[in-house]
Protein backbone atom coordinates (compact mmCIF):
# COMPACT_ATOMS: atom_id res chain seq x y z
CA UNK A 1 0.00 0.00 0.00
CA UNK A 2 1.96 3.62 -0.99
CA UNK A 3 -0.16 6.06 1.07
CA UNK A 4 2.07 8.57 -0.42
CA UNK A 5 0.97 7.97 -4.52
CA UNK A 6 -3.19 8.52 -3.59
CA UNK A 7 -1.98 11.44 -0.93
CA UNK A 8 -4.29 13.81 -2.73
CA UNK A 9 -7.07 12.09 -2.79
CA UNK A 10 -7.01 11.73 0.92
CA UNK A 11 -6.47 14.61 1.46
CA UNK A 12 -9.31 16.04 -0.25
CA UNK A 13 -11.56 12.74 1.59
CA UNK A 14 -10.34 14.00 4.99
CA UNK A 15 -11.19 17.70 4.37
CA UNK A 16 -14.39 16.94 2.72
CA UNK A 17 -15.67 15.19 5.86
CA UNK A 18 -13.93 18.07 8.27
CA UNK A 19 -15.39 20.48 6.07
CA UNK A 20 -18.94 18.74 6.96
CA UNK A 21 -18.83 18.18 10.12
CA UNK A 22 -18.13 22.00 10.86
CA UNK A 23 -20.28 23.15 8.30
CA UNK A 24 -23.00 21.10 10.29
CA UNK A 25 -22.23 22.10 13.57
CA UNK A 26 -21.07 26.07 12.45
CA UNK A 27 -24.01 29.05 12.52
CA UNK A 28 -25.71 30.73 9.84
CA UNK A 29 -23.19 33.73 9.62
CA UNK A 30 -20.07 31.22 9.49
CA UNK A 31 -21.48 29.41 6.63
CA UNK A 32 -19.74 31.60 3.84
CA UNK A 33 -16.08 29.82 5.35
CA UNK A 34 -17.34 26.85 3.87
CA UNK A 35 -16.05 27.99 -0.08
CA UNK A 36 -12.59 29.22 1.57
CA UNK A 37 -12.19 25.70 3.05
CA UNK A 38 -12.99 23.72 -0.43
CA UNK A 39 -10.37 26.61 -2.12
CA UNK A 40 -8.18 25.99 0.63
CA UNK A 41 -8.25 22.13 0.08
CA UNK A 42 -8.04 22.57 -3.79
CA UNK A 43 -5.22 24.37 -3.80
CA UNK A 44 -2.88 21.84 -1.35
CA UNK A 45 -4.57 19.43 -3.22
CA UNK A 46 -2.64 20.85 -6.65
CA UNK A 47 0.19 21.42 -4.41
CA UNK A 48 0.55 17.72 -3.25
CA UNK A 49 -0.17 17.10 -7.23
CA UNK A 50 2.85 19.28 -8.63
CA UNK A 51 5.88 17.50 -6.96
CA UNK A 52 4.37 13.71 -8.55
CA UNK A 53 5.91 14.78 -11.65
CA UNK A 54 9.19 14.28 -10.52
CA UNK A 55 9.03 11.73 -7.56
CA UNK A 56 7.50 9.12 -9.89
CA UNK A 57 9.49 8.37 -12.94
CA UNK A 58 7.62 5.40 -13.84
CA UNK A 59 4.53 3.92 -13.30
CA UNK A 60 3.24 3.31 -9.42
CA UNK A 61 0.39 0.75 -8.99
CA UNK A 62 -1.05 -0.04 -5.45
CA UNK A 63 -3.58 -1.08 -3.38
CA UNK A 64 -3.89 -4.78 -4.99
CA UNK A 65 -3.93 -2.94 -8.88
CA UNK A 66 -6.39 -1.00 -8.09
CA UNK A 67 -4.53 2.46 -8.31
CA UNK A 68 -1.89 3.78 -10.67
CA UNK A 69 -0.02 6.90 -10.40
CA UNK A 70 1.45 8.22 -13.81
CA UNK A 71 2.12 11.22 -16.35
CA UNK A 72 -1.50 10.92 -17.41
CA UNK A 73 -2.94 10.65 -13.69
CA UNK A 74 -0.92 13.63 -12.48
CA UNK A 75 -1.31 16.02 -15.23
CA UNK A 76 -5.33 15.22 -15.17
CA UNK A 77 -5.58 15.89 -11.76
CA UNK A 78 -4.05 19.07 -12.11
CA UNK A 79 -6.16 20.27 -14.59
CA UNK A 80 -9.09 19.12 -12.63
CA UNK A 81 -7.63 21.02 -9.46
CA UNK A 82 -7.25 23.64 -11.49
CA UNK A 83 -10.43 24.17 -13.51
CA UNK A 84 -12.67 23.11 -9.99
CA UNK A 85 -11.40 26.01 -8.16
CA UNK A 86 -11.89 28.55 -11.00
CA UNK A 87 -15.67 27.17 -11.61
CA UNK A 88 -16.24 27.38 -7.47
CA UNK A 89 -14.80 31.34 -7.61
CA UNK A 90 -17.26 32.33 -10.63
CA UNK A 91 -20.11 30.34 -8.56
CA UNK A 92 -19.63 32.32 -5.56
CA UNK A 93 -21.80 35.44 -6.50
CA UNK A 94 -24.54 33.71 -8.35
CA UNK A 95 -25.28 31.08 -5.35
CA UNK A 96 -25.46 33.69 -3.27
CA UNK A 97 -27.42 36.56 -4.56
CA UNK A 98 -30.20 32.85 -5.36
CA UNK A 99 -29.67 32.25 -1.83
CA UNK A 100 -29.01 28.86 -2.82
CA UNK A 101 -27.40 26.25 -0.20
CA UNK A 102 -24.19 27.49 -1.02
CA UNK A 103 -22.24 25.01 1.62
CA UNK A 104 -24.11 21.76 0.07
CA UNK A 105 -23.25 23.10 -3.46
CA UNK A 106 -19.69 23.24 -2.68
CA UNK A 107 -19.36 20.39 -0.62
CA UNK A 108 -20.94 18.00 -3.19
CA UNK A 109 -18.81 19.72 -5.48
CA UNK A 110 -15.57 18.80 -3.49
CA UNK A 111 -17.04 15.14 -3.45
CA UNK A 112 -16.92 15.07 -7.82
CA UNK A 113 -13.87 16.44 -7.45
CA UNK A 114 -12.66 13.51 -5.35
CA UNK A 115 -14.60 11.19 -8.08
CA UNK A 116 -13.09 12.89 -10.44
CA UNK A 117 -9.40 12.06 -8.84
CA UNK A 118 -10.17 8.60 -8.51
CA UNK A 119 -10.89 8.43 -11.99
CA UNK A 120 -7.67 9.93 -13.29
CA UNK A 121 -5.70 7.27 -11.47
CA UNK A 122 -8.07 4.03 -11.89
CA UNK A 123 -6.31 1.16 -13.33
CA UNK A 124 -8.82 -1.65 -12.04
CA UNK A 125 -12.62 -1.53 -13.94
CA UNK A 126 -13.64 -1.54 -10.25
CA UNK A 127 -11.96 1.64 -9.42
CA UNK A 128 -13.01 3.32 -12.24
CA UNK A 129 -17.12 2.68 -11.72
CA UNK A 130 -16.62 3.35 -8.24
CA UNK A 131 -14.89 7.48 -9.55
CA UNK A 132 -17.55 7.76 -11.90
CA UNK A 133 -20.59 7.47 -9.87
CA UNK A 134 -19.55 9.39 -6.89
CA UNK A 135 -19.36 11.89 -9.44
CA UNK A 136 -22.20 11.29 -10.93
CA UNK A 137 -24.54 10.89 -7.83
CA UNK A 138 -23.41 14.32 -7.14
CA UNK A 139 -23.58 15.86 -10.21
CA UNK A 140 -27.44 15.16 -10.16
CA UNK A 141 -27.85 16.46 -6.52
CA UNK A 142 -25.88 19.96 -7.70
CA UNK A 143 -28.27 19.72 -11.23
CA UNK A 144 -31.69 19.84 -8.51
CA UNK A 145 -30.25 22.18 -6.19
CA UNK A 146 -32.33 24.98 -7.56
CA UNK A 147 -35.40 23.78 -5.71
CA UNK A 148 -37.54 26.52 -6.75
CA UNK A 149 -36.63 26.53 -10.81
CA UNK A 150 -38.59 23.77 -12.44
CA UNK A 151 -36.47 23.75 -15.41
CA UNK A 152 -33.76 22.81 -12.70
CA UNK A 153 -35.90 19.68 -11.27
CA UNK A 154 -36.61 18.34 -14.72
CA UNK A 155 -32.96 19.01 -15.41
CA UNK A 156 -32.44 16.97 -12.92
CA UNK A 157 -34.50 13.82 -13.71
CA UNK A 158 -33.70 13.73 -17.05
CA UNK A 159 -29.84 13.37 -15.87
CA UNK A 160 -30.24 11.21 -13.09
CA UNK A 161 -32.73 8.52 -15.52
CA UNK A 162 -30.41 8.56 -18.42
CA UNK A 163 -27.35 8.38 -16.40
CA UNK A 164 -29.04 5.62 -14.36
CA UNK A 165 -29.22 3.65 -17.87
CA UNK A 166 -25.76 4.76 -18.67
CA UNK A 167 -23.73 3.24 -15.76
CA UNK A 168 -25.76 0.17 -16.08
CA UNK A 169 -24.66 -0.35 -19.47
CA UNK A 170 -21.27 0.68 -18.34
CA UNK A 171 -21.14 -1.91 -15.43
CA UNK A 172 -23.01 -4.77 -17.65
CA UNK A 173 -20.29 -4.48 -20.14
CA UNK A 174 -17.96 -4.42 -17.13
CA UNK A 175 -19.27 -7.85 -15.81
CA UNK A 176 -18.92 -9.22 -19.09
CA UNK A 177 -15.16 -8.53 -19.34
CA UNK A 178 -14.91 -10.10 -15.83
CA UNK A 179 -16.64 -13.06 -16.95
CA UNK A 180 -15.05 -13.52 -19.80
CA UNK A 181 -11.18 -12.99 -18.60
CA UNK A 182 -11.72 -13.30 -14.43
CA UNK A 183 -9.87 -9.65 -13.76
CA UNK A 184 -10.95 -6.05 -13.17
CA UNK A 185 -7.40 -5.02 -13.72
CA UNK A 186 -6.70 -2.93 -17.05
CA UNK A 187 -3.46 -4.43 -17.52
CA UNK A 188 -4.32 -8.10 -17.07
CA UNK A 189 -7.59 -7.84 -18.60
CA UNK A 190 -5.60 -6.48 -21.75
CA UNK A 191 -3.14 -9.44 -21.61
CA UNK A 192 -5.96 -11.89 -21.41
CA UNK A 193 -7.91 -10.28 -24.27
CA UNK A 194 -4.87 -10.96 -26.54
CA UNK A 195 -5.68 -15.05 -27.02
CA UNK A 196 -9.63 -14.09 -27.00
CA UNK A 197 -11.59 -12.96 -29.95
CA UNK A 198 -15.32 -13.38 -29.99
CA UNK A 199 -18.68 -12.47 -30.03
CA UNK A 200 -19.21 -11.75 -26.19
CA UNK A 201 -16.25 -9.58 -25.69
CA UNK A 202 -17.42 -7.45 -28.92
CA UNK A 203 -20.67 -7.14 -27.13
CA UNK A 204 -19.38 -6.62 -23.94
CA UNK A 205 -17.13 -3.53 -25.56
CA UNK A 206 -20.27 -1.91 -27.64
CA UNK A 207 -22.12 -1.85 -23.57
CA UNK A 208 -18.46 -0.16 -22.26
CA UNK A 209 -18.60 2.42 -24.90
CA UNK A 210 -22.26 3.15 -24.57
CA UNK A 211 -21.69 4.09 -21.34
CA UNK A 212 -18.52 6.18 -21.92
CA UNK A 213 -20.16 8.00 -24.65
CA UNK A 214 -22.84 8.72 -22.29
CA UNK A 215 -20.67 10.46 -19.80
CA UNK A 216 -18.85 12.45 -22.78
CA UNK A 217 -22.20 13.43 -24.35
CA UNK A 218 -21.54 12.35 -27.51
CA UNK A 219 -23.84 11.23 -30.04
CA UNK A 220 -26.21 9.21 -29.72
CA UNK A 221 -26.37 9.69 -26.27
CA UNK A 222 -26.55 13.55 -25.92
CA UNK A 223 -29.91 13.81 -25.15
CA UNK A 224 -29.59 15.08 -22.02
CA UNK A 225 -26.52 17.65 -22.65
CA UNK A 226 -28.76 20.55 -23.97
CA UNK A 227 -31.47 20.20 -21.20
CA UNK A 228 -29.10 19.96 -18.36
CA UNK A 229 -27.33 22.67 -19.70
CA UNK A 230 -30.10 24.84 -20.07
CA UNK A 231 -32.27 23.88 -16.95
CA UNK A 232 -29.33 23.90 -14.09
CA UNK A 233 -28.26 26.96 -12.97
CA UNK A 234 -25.44 28.60 -14.49
CA UNK A 235 -22.57 27.74 -12.43
CA UNK A 236 -24.21 24.24 -12.27
CA UNK A 237 -23.38 24.09 -16.06
CA UNK A 238 -19.67 25.28 -15.82
CA UNK A 239 -19.01 23.26 -13.42
CA UNK A 240 -20.04 20.02 -15.66
CA UNK A 241 -18.41 21.68 -18.61
CA UNK A 242 -15.11 21.87 -17.48
CA UNK A 243 -13.41 19.24 -15.13
CA UNK A 244 -15.56 16.17 -15.25
CA UNK A 245 -14.79 16.15 -19.23
CA UNK A 246 -11.22 15.71 -18.47
CA UNK A 247 -11.79 12.50 -16.17
CA UNK A 248 -14.03 11.59 -18.91
CA UNK A 249 -11.21 11.50 -21.77
CA UNK A 250 -8.90 9.97 -18.62
CA UNK A 251 -11.02 6.62 -17.87
CA UNK A 252 -11.70 6.45 -22.10
CA UNK A 253 -8.23 6.72 -22.60
CA UNK A 254 -7.59 3.83 -20.07
CA UNK A 255 -10.34 1.73 -21.17
CA UNK A 256 -9.26 1.77 -24.77
CA UNK A 257 -6.07 2.35 -25.07
CA UNK A 258 -4.85 0.38 -21.71
CA UNK A 259 -7.18 -2.21 -21.44
CA UNK A 260 -8.35 -2.77 -24.83
CA UNK A 261 -5.83 -2.36 -27.33
CA UNK A 262 -6.31 -6.05 -28.68
CA UNK A 263 -10.05 -4.58 -29.50
CA UNK A 264 -8.90 -1.69 -31.95
CA UNK A 265 -10.20 -3.17 -35.08
CA UNK A 266 -13.39 -3.29 -33.27
CA UNK A 267 -13.56 -0.24 -31.61
CA UNK A 268 -12.34 2.36 -34.34
CA UNK A 269 -15.31 2.40 -36.73
CA UNK A 270 -17.73 2.91 -33.99
CA UNK A 271 -15.72 6.24 -32.47
CA UNK A 272 -15.66 7.25 -36.08
CA UNK A 273 -18.96 6.92 -36.33
CA UNK A 274 -19.55 8.51 -33.16
CA UNK A 275 -16.87 11.51 -33.85
CA UNK A 276 -18.54 12.00 -37.35
CA UNK A 277 -22.19 12.30 -35.96
CA UNK A 278 -21.28 14.24 -33.14
CA UNK A 279 -19.30 17.22 -35.18
CA UNK A 280 -22.60 16.90 -37.72
CA UNK A 281 -25.40 17.38 -35.67
CA UNK A 282 -23.71 19.26 -33.06
CA UNK A 283 -22.85 21.74 -34.88
CA UNK A 284 -25.86 21.90 -37.11
CA UNK A 285 -28.21 22.14 -34.24
CA UNK A 286 -26.02 24.79 -32.69
CA UNK A 287 -26.65 26.77 -35.43
CA UNK A 288 -30.64 26.56 -34.25
CA UNK A 289 -30.03 27.81 -31.21
CA UNK A 290 -31.67 30.97 -29.41
CA UNK A 291 -30.33 30.11 -25.96
CA UNK A 292 -26.84 30.86 -25.37
CA UNK A 293 -26.53 27.51 -23.38
CA UNK A 294 -28.18 25.04 -25.66
CA UNK A 295 -25.87 26.68 -28.38
CA UNK A 296 -23.05 26.06 -25.98
CA UNK A 297 -24.45 22.63 -25.31
CA UNK A 298 -24.91 21.65 -28.88
CA UNK A 299 -21.20 22.72 -29.38
CA UNK A 300 -19.94 20.52 -26.67
CA UNK A 301 -20.52 17.92 -28.18
CA UNK A 302 -18.97 18.77 -31.91
CA UNK A 303 -16.14 19.12 -29.78
CA UNK A 304 -16.27 15.84 -28.09
CA UNK A 305 -16.06 14.41 -31.79
CA UNK A 306 -13.01 16.29 -32.25
CA UNK A 307 -11.79 14.86 -29.01
CA UNK A 308 -12.60 11.14 -30.35
CA UNK A 309 -10.34 12.09 -33.41
CA UNK A 310 -7.13 12.71 -31.74
CA UNK A 311 -8.12 9.15 -29.69
CA UNK A 312 -8.90 7.69 -33.21
CA UNK A 313 -5.50 9.09 -34.54
CA UNK A 314 -3.57 7.74 -31.69
CA UNK A 315 -2.74 4.01 -32.50
CA UNK A 316 -1.04 5.46 -35.60
CA UNK A 317 0.39 9.01 -34.99
CA UNK A 318 2.79 9.41 -32.31
CA UNK A 319 0.76 12.78 -31.32
CA UNK A 320 -2.78 11.16 -31.49
CA UNK A 321 -3.61 10.80 -27.89
CA UNK A 322 -1.55 13.78 -26.87
CA UNK A 323 -3.37 16.24 -28.92
CA UNK A 324 -6.79 14.92 -27.95
CA UNK A 325 -5.69 15.60 -24.45
CA UNK A 326 -4.37 19.14 -25.51
CA UNK A 327 -8.10 19.57 -27.11
CA UNK A 328 -10.12 18.51 -24.44
CA UNK A 329 -8.35 20.52 -21.88
CA UNK A 330 -7.65 23.65 -23.68
CA UNK A 331 -11.86 23.35 -24.62
CA UNK A 332 -12.48 22.96 -21.10
CA UNK A 333 -10.41 26.02 -20.72
CA UNK A 334 -13.03 28.25 -22.79
CA UNK A 335 -15.77 26.46 -22.44
CA UNK A 336 -15.85 27.63 -18.24
CA UNK A 337 -15.20 31.22 -19.51
CA UNK A 338 -18.17 31.43 -21.56
CA UNK A 339 -20.11 30.21 -18.89
CA UNK A 340 -18.47 32.13 -16.45
CA UNK A 341 -19.84 35.53 -18.04
CA UNK A 342 -22.89 34.32 -18.28
CA UNK A 343 -23.11 33.59 -14.91
CA UNK A 344 -21.91 37.39 -14.37
CA UNK A 345 -24.38 38.68 -16.46
CA UNK A 346 -27.27 37.01 -14.99
CA UNK A 347 -28.24 39.42 -12.09
CA UNK A 348 -31.50 39.77 -9.86
CA UNK A 349 -32.84 36.40 -10.69
CA UNK A 350 -32.80 37.03 -14.14
CA UNK A 351 -30.65 34.83 -16.56
CA UNK A 352 -28.88 36.36 -19.65
CA UNK A 353 -28.83 33.47 -21.61
CA UNK A 354 -30.63 34.38 -24.63
CA UNK A 355 -28.55 35.89 -27.54
CA UNK A 356 -30.65 39.12 -27.53
CA UNK A 357 -29.24 39.79 -24.56
CA UNK A 358 -26.00 39.78 -25.96
CA UNK A 359 -26.56 42.61 -28.53
CA UNK A 360 -24.26 45.53 -28.21
CA UNK A 361 -22.27 44.19 -25.02
CA UNK A 362 -19.96 45.72 -26.32
CA UNK A 363 -21.55 49.27 -25.92
CA UNK A 364 -22.39 48.18 -22.39
CA UNK A 365 -19.21 46.55 -20.85
CA UNK A 366 -16.22 46.63 -24.02
CA UNK A 367 -13.76 44.50 -21.55
CA UNK A 368 -16.78 41.53 -21.01
CA UNK A 369 -17.12 41.48 -24.27
CA UNK A 370 -13.59 41.32 -25.54
CA UNK A 371 -13.20 38.15 -22.87
CA UNK A 372 -16.29 36.77 -24.93
CA UNK A 373 -14.53 37.70 -28.21
CA UNK A 374 -11.42 35.86 -27.50
CA UNK A 375 -13.19 32.79 -25.67
CA UNK A 376 -15.36 32.63 -28.63
CA UNK A 377 -12.77 33.25 -31.00
CA UNK A 378 -10.81 30.12 -29.42
CA UNK A 379 -14.12 28.00 -30.09
CA UNK A 380 -14.42 28.69 -33.68
CA UNK A 381 -10.46 27.63 -33.80
CA UNK A 382 -9.92 31.43 -34.88
CA UNK A 383 -5.84 32.15 -34.66
CA UNK A 384 -4.10 32.96 -32.93
CA UNK A 385 -5.93 31.95 -30.06
CA UNK A 386 -5.48 28.39 -28.34
CA UNK A 387 -8.45 26.41 -30.34
CA UNK A 388 -6.48 27.34 -33.46
CA UNK A 389 -3.44 25.14 -32.41
CA UNK A 390 -5.67 22.51 -30.80
CA UNK A 391 -7.48 21.96 -34.38
CA UNK A 392 -4.66 22.13 -36.10
CA UNK A 393 -2.67 19.48 -33.77
CA UNK A 394 -5.76 17.16 -34.38
CA UNK A 395 -5.55 17.76 -37.52
CA UNK A 396 -2.16 16.74 -38.28
CA UNK A 397 -1.93 13.48 -36.31
CA UNK A 398 -5.32 12.97 -38.51
CA UNK A 399 -3.16 12.83 -41.18
CA UNK A 400 0.11 11.02 -39.92
CA UNK A 401 -2.34 8.38 -39.67
CA UNK A 402 -3.55 8.31 -42.40
CA UNK A 403 -7.06 9.47 -42.20
CA UNK A 404 -6.89 12.63 -44.52
CA UNK A 405 -10.53 11.81 -44.90
CA UNK A 406 -11.51 12.18 -41.75
CA UNK A 407 -9.03 15.11 -41.33
CA UNK A 408 -10.94 16.98 -44.33
CA UNK A 409 -14.76 16.09 -42.70
CA UNK A 410 -13.35 17.51 -39.54
CA UNK A 411 -12.30 20.83 -41.45
CA UNK A 412 -16.08 21.16 -43.00
CA UNK A 413 -17.45 20.82 -39.53
CA UNK A 414 -14.94 23.34 -38.04
CA UNK A 415 -15.97 26.30 -40.78
CA UNK A 416 -19.48 25.57 -40.08
CA UNK A 417 -18.93 25.66 -36.64
CA UNK A 418 -17.62 29.13 -37.02
CA UNK A 419 -21.27 30.45 -37.80
CA UNK A 420 -22.69 30.48 -34.78
CA UNK A 421 -19.62 31.74 -32.84
CA UNK A 422 -19.22 34.58 -35.46
CA UNK A 423 -23.18 35.04 -35.02
CA UNK A 424 -22.63 35.89 -31.21
CA UNK A 425 -19.43 38.25 -31.97
CA UNK A 426 -21.60 40.00 -34.32
CA UNK A 427 -24.81 41.03 -32.42
CA UNK A 428 -22.06 42.08 -29.00
CA UNK A 429 -20.53 44.29 -31.91
CA UNK A 430 -22.72 45.07 -34.59
CA UNK A 431 -26.47 45.49 -33.29
CA UNK A 432 -27.62 47.81 -30.60
CA UNK A 433 -28.82 47.18 -27.57
CA UNK A 434 -32.44 45.80 -26.78
CA UNK A 435 -34.67 48.16 -25.15
CA UNK A 436 -35.02 45.58 -22.02
CA UNK A 437 -31.46 45.97 -20.97
CA UNK A 438 -30.19 49.22 -22.66
CA UNK A 439 -29.96 50.86 -18.97
CA UNK A 440 -29.41 47.59 -17.20
CA UNK A 441 -25.64 48.39 -15.82
CA UNK A 442 -23.44 45.11 -15.46
CA UNK A 443 -22.02 45.24 -12.23
CA UNK A 444 -18.60 43.23 -12.31
CA UNK A 445 -16.95 42.75 -8.77
CA UNK A 446 -12.97 42.93 -8.85
CA UNK A 447 -12.54 39.42 -8.28
CA UNK A 448 -15.09 38.74 -11.13
CA UNK A 449 -12.86 40.34 -13.16
CA UNK A 450 -9.49 39.08 -12.33
CA UNK A 451 -10.59 35.66 -12.80
CA UNK A 452 -12.10 36.27 -16.09
CA UNK A 453 -9.48 38.43 -17.45
CA UNK A 454 -7.16 35.45 -16.25
CA UNK A 455 -9.10 33.17 -18.29
CA UNK A 456 -9.64 35.45 -21.28
CA UNK A 457 -5.99 36.15 -21.41
CA UNK A 458 -5.00 32.02 -20.92
CA UNK A 459 -7.59 31.71 -24.17
CA UNK A 460 -4.50 34.27 -26.18
CA UNK A 461 -1.63 33.40 -24.31
CA UNK A 462 -1.51 29.76 -24.78
CA UNK A 463 -2.18 30.39 -28.15
CA UNK A 464 0.73 32.92 -28.65
CA UNK A 465 3.53 30.39 -26.78
CA UNK A 466 0.85 26.80 -26.85
CA UNK A 467 4.88 24.87 -26.93
CA UNK A 468 4.99 24.67 -22.97
CA UNK A 469 1.07 23.53 -22.83
CA UNK A 470 1.55 21.05 -25.91
CA UNK A 471 4.73 19.72 -24.41
CA UNK A 472 3.14 18.61 -21.11
CA UNK A 473 0.22 16.95 -22.61
CA UNK A 474 2.81 15.05 -24.63
CA UNK A 475 4.86 14.04 -22.15
CA UNK A 476 1.78 12.81 -19.90
CA UNK A 477 0.54 10.77 -23.01
CA UNK A 478 3.86 9.66 -23.11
Amino acid sequence: MNFFAAMPEIFILCMASLILVIDAFSSQRYRAMTYMLVQFTLAVAFVITVPQFKDYFSPVVTFSGNYILDDLAVTSKLFIYLFSMFAFAYAREYIQARKIAHSEYYLLGLFSVLGMSIMASADSFLTIYLGLELLSLSLYAMVAMNKESSAATEAAMKYFVLGALASGMLLYGISMFYGVTGTVQLDAVAHALQSRQDIVVVVALVFVLAGLIFKFGAVPFHMWVPDVYEGASTPTTLFIASAPKVAAFAITVRILVQALPSLHINWEPILIVVSILSMFLGNLLAIAQTNLKRMLAYSSIAHIGYTLLGILAGPSSSQGYSSAMFYISTYVLVAAGAFAIITIMSRDGVEFDKLDDYRGLNARNPWLAFMMLLLLFSMAGVPPTVGFFAKLGLLEALVQANLVWLAVLALIFALVGAYYYLRVVMLMYFEEPVESVLNTPILVSSDMMVAISLNGAAALLLGLLPSFFIDLCRISMG
